[in-house]
């Protein structure tokens, strides 16, 4: 069963990748069901508290970090997207996970770019760079590591 969870998981986190990268977005109508499967799973395997706990941490910190980016370079930084998609995190991990998924996906992102430069890619600091998918990696691994690997 554990599975099947997991590739409904990576199913729709491929998807909201595959999105962010062609279209810049993450679309609502996948954020708040990714949300919201997180927190069944989590209610079906007893973790419910740190569930909600984790989906709105991860959507404040998030919310929180691009008001703060905006206010001191004034454009944005961070989408609302990104922030959802941090609480699917939080939803599907719990809180105690948030801060492994920030951390793979800053390091995925920080290599993909310095990794674009080298292939030749002109990215400066206005340069935008989909987030959703190294958070989609970061959860993706948390998740498994939690569930499948423990």
């Amino acid at each position: 069963m554990i599975y099947l969870w997991g590739l409904i998981l990576g199913g729709v986190l491929l998807a909201l990748s595959v999105i962010d990268i062609r279209e810049f977005r993450l679309p609502n109508v996948l954020t708040f069901p990714l949300i919201a499967l997180g927190l069944l799973y989590s209610y079906l395997a007893g973790d419910l508290v740190a569930a909600l706990i984790g989906a709105s941490l991860g959507y404040l910190s998030f919310v929180g970090i691009a008001y703060a980016f905006k206010r001191l370079r004034g454009i944005d930084g961070l989408g609302r997207g990104d922030a959802k998609l941090l609480a699917a995190g939080g939803a599907w991990v719990g809180w105690m996970g948030l801060p492994h998924i920030v951390i793979i996906a800053s390091s995925l992102a920080i290599a993909g770019v310095i990794l674009m430069q080298l292939r030749g890619s002109q990215i400066t600091a206005q340069s935008p760079v989909p987030f959703g998918p190294f958070l989609a990696v970061g959860i993706a691994i948390s998740w498994g590591v939690k569930n499948i690997l423990i």
